[in-house]
């Protein structure tokens, strides 16, 4: 956690989930570092935030979004139009349409019937096909609803080119928060086949699109420890693999990526405060403390029992004993917990309602995640440190 975003939470007196700009500019600019034959097309859904949108556009990253609503959000940042692409393969024929009537002229696709309606409602455009991966090594696969086999992937580009479509490339998703490097030499691997498929039907794309998936760092694991991706190894694999689909290609395609989480997970936290620690005996005779926040599951923490945030305890000190607990939102919804016995969270036993929490790398999705007020709990304030 960077210092000005420490100076932000210990300055709240409320609620609020803070971004620290600086912090997300220079992730980008590490990324483009690692990878500088691969443009950034920043996933808008991670984090819906016009400044930090803003921020990146101004850095030079562009955008995948994946409504109409998405698309008009980074096209408030002054992005040009060819940097924002419509990344979600779900879309109705009104998403289509009016995604063409704001520009938009580049589509992700995954079906004949998709393609049927991009031409339909969005003529003469570009479609991507994505290629469904296993999802192995990731927290989130994103198997199943997303992408279609190598072979269909051949069938859907070629229908598209039918349909007077151009059919511009192809994309991948190795699945959210992947912590392997295998993931990405399959990813190529499925790649370079539809390519060369692609090859003998006299479809040559141009651009391929490497989709989302690296990981956050500032998150626990299962027991309690720091996360250790392979970042070094991904990065490696993601290097060779733009180098062998070039030379299946026979060309250079360009290459895309749409980070979220990577960019802006570490960068933001929320300052939030406890409600109440208390010491109950469950039904099945465990006594169990619980801890509960002002924020949870409907006010931007939805992600917590998976990616393990860090909390820190500002006002207990250093050195105060802790107690494992059970640490659940203020909703009288019972999912709204985010820890359970089997993994509690070390709290201080002296925890008082009103004490400020910090939970910190939960930058990513928060504000996604967010209802309008369940139970009357209002979503969080945004306030920006870091800016230009």
């Amino acid at each position: 956690m960077s210092a000005a975003l420490r100076r932000a939470l210990a300055a709240a007196d409320d609620d609020r989930i803070i971004y620290d700009l600086a912090g997300i500019r220079r992730q980008y600019t590490a990324l483009r570092r690692e990878l500088p034959s691969v443009a950034v097309r920043f996933a808008v859904k991670a984090c819906p935030e016009e400044g930090v949108l803003r921020s990146l556009a101004t850095a030079g990253a562009g955008f995948d979004a994946a409504s109409p609503r998405e698309i008009a959000l980074a096209l408030r940042t002054g992005v040009p139009m060819e940097r924002i692409h419509y990344g979600n393969t779900v879309k109705s024929d009104r998403n289509i349409a009016e995604a063409f009537r704001l520009g938009v002229r580049h589509f992700a696709t995954d079906s004949v019937q998709d393609v049927a309606a991009v031409a339909a409602h969005a003529p003469g455009s570009r479609v991507f096909c994505r290629v469904a991966t296993d999802g192995v090594g990731a927290l989130w696969g994103l198997s199943r609803k997303f992408g279609c086999s190598a072979s269909d992937a051949v069938r859907v580009l070629d229908s598209a080119r039918t349909l007077g479509l151009v059919p511009s490339g192809l994309s991948v998703h190795v699945g959210s928060q992947q912590m392997t490097s295998e993931a990405w030499h399959g990813a190529f691997d499925s790649l370079a086949d539809v390519i060369e498929a692609l090859g003998h039907r006299g479809i040559r794309v141009d651009h391929v699109n490497l989709g989302g998936g690296l990981p956050a760092l500032g998150c626990l694991d299962a027991r309690g420890r720091p996360l250790d991706p392979p970042l070094d190894k991904i990065f490696a694999a993601i290097r060779e693999g733009t180098e062998r689909l070039a030379e299946v290609a026979g060309h250079a395609p360009a290459f895309l990526m749409e980070p979220g989480r990577h960019l802006v997970a570490d960068h933001g936290a929320v300052r939030a405060h406890v409600s109440r620690l208390t010491l109950r005996r469950q039904p099945d005779g465990v006594r169990e403390h619980w801890l509960y926040l002002s924020c949870g599951k409907f006010n931007g923490l939805y992600e917590m029992d998976d990616m393990r945030y860090r909390l820190e305890f500002p006002a207990a000190g250093p050195g105060a004993e802790l107690v494992p607990a059970v640490v659940a939102g203020p909703t009288c919804d019972g999912d709204d917990a985010y820890a359970h016995h089997r993994h509690p969270v070390r709290v201080p036993r002296t925890a008082a309602s009103g004490d400020p929490v910090w939970v910190l790398s939960c930058g990513a999705y928060a504000l996604s995640y967010m209802t309008q007020g369940f139970n009357g709990f209002s979503p969080l304030p945004v306030a920006l440190v870091g800016g230009d």
